[in-house]
């Protein structure tokens, strides 16, 4: 194998010239594969933060509730329309069970129980909707961090302690420790003290979501004891349906994903994806291309060599590796240079244009896997694009190689 290696290496120092534009070629490939790849992966990771990163990935509901048609004697219809009933707020039935259940499922990383429904806010004459988020702070955090979403205050939501968004603060010219009165559906009304402010980076929830405590939320409600939904958060965010179709065949309660709920978020995920990989393979092509292209050249230059190595006893396969090995180290070194390229112009695009709080705009995902994924690709293409010249060379007749070189 030693031989092989050296006069692989030999014969690619002999083509000074074309193994440097080969490689240069193999470089550009590579580095415009990295750059390319870094940056919908970037774009995908900010998209899934922005869009996910506020929201759970299952969501449990209790089933929705269905008029019973009005039957005769023989069981017929009497009613030919039946109307669809209003659906009120109501618990799930044994919540606890099903959040020790949820939290050994394997894929499960967090479950916490909340208590969901509209409200007003009040202050003075000022009044907005806003969204009652009832939560336990300690679970909740596997789904939302809220401490590190705070912009003033402390999270805290002990008692009648809440927490706004920063939005509907600028609203209601609220700041910490001022009074807020909520009013829930049937009359239910009480004065919160404000302890902090959040913003999770989307003006929607900043406007309208409003955090307090499990017990509160209860209270408002009017749910003692109960909760309207249990938010999950999984492992694979691109699992989130098929763990939700067996939840919802567990249990029988109503579950949603992401995946259903953001269909067109999905749609544009996908297009990413699918966008990536076809540049990736048409750069596999051309790399592929240019290196069996070179290497060809370099079988009919070197005839007369291989037709001597032939008659001095270098078997087929020993030829056919000489030939491969050059494809790989090709690959190999081409791929290093490329790595660099990329990496240079992925930093350079990132840090060219940024956010007024100095975050980029277009954020690059440059990662381990995809350096090792780029390697192996650009080293396995070489050898694959090396194959035919090699069955070449190694087909060669000394004899005839020798007579007419």
């Amino acid at each position: 194998m030693n031989f092989e290696f050296q006069m692989a290496l030999r014969f690619l120092k002999e083509g000074r010239m074309q193994t440097a534009l080969i490689l240069a070629g193999i470089s550009t490939g590579v580095g415009v594969m990295i750059f390319l790849s870094a940056l919908i992966g970037g774009l995908e990771e900010s998209i899934i933060d922005r869009t996910l990163g506020t929201q759970a990935h299952v969501v449990l509901r209790p089933p929705e509730e269905e008029a019973r048609p009005q039957l005769d004697r023989e069981r017929e219809v009497v009613l030919g329309h039946v109307q669809r009933p209003a659906q009120r707020l109501r618990s799930i039935l044994g919540w606890p069970q099903l959040l020790a259940d949820l939290r050994r499922r394997p894929e499960v990383t967090a479950a916490s129980p909340t208590v969901e429904g509209s409200a007003f806010a009040l202050r003075g004459t000022a009044n907005r909707s806003v969204s009652l988020r009832g939560i336990d702070p300690e679970s909740y955090s596997g789904i939302l961090d809220l401490r590190t979403k705070l912009t003033e205050g402390t999270l805290d939501l002990t008692g009648t302690h809440i927490l706004v968004g920063v939005e509907l603060a600028k609203e209601l010219g609220l700041s910490v420790g001022d009074a807020l009165r909520l009013t829930a559906p049937e009359n239910r009304s009480e004065v919160f003290t404000i302890s902090g402010l959040f913003d999770v980076g989307n003006k929607d929830p900043n406007l309208h979501w409003v955090f307090i405590s499990l017990r509160e939320g209860q209270t408002l409600m009017n749910l003692s004891g109960g909760v309207s939904t249990v938010e999950v958060k999984v492992r694979d965010i691109f699992n989130a349906e098929k763990e939700a179709q067996e939840i919802r065949a567990a249990t029988g309660l109503k579950v949603d994903s992401w995946m259903t709920l953001n269909s067109e978020l999905l749609v544009a995920l996908h297009g990413q994806n699918s966008s990536s990989v076809m540049i990736q393979f048409f750069v596999i092509v051309a790399v592929a291309l240019g290196i069996a292209s070179v290497l060809v050249v370099s079988v009919i230059q070197k005839g007369r060599q291989i037709g001597i190595l032939r008659a001095f006893g270098t078997r087929r396969e020993q030829v056919l590796r000489i030939f491969l090995f050059q494809g790989g180290l090709l690959g190999l070194v081409g791929s290093l240079g490329g790595i660099l390229l990329g990496t240079v112009l992925a930093l350079f695009f990132q840090n060219l244009v940024s956010n007024p709080d100095g975050t980029p705009i277009f954020p690059v995902a440059l990662t381990a896997a995809l350096y090792a994924r780029s390697v192996l690709v650009a080293m396995v293409t070489g050898v694959v694009g090396a194959w035919l010249p090699a069955r070449r060379a190694a087909e060669l007749d000394p004899a005839v190689a020798i007579r007419y070189e």
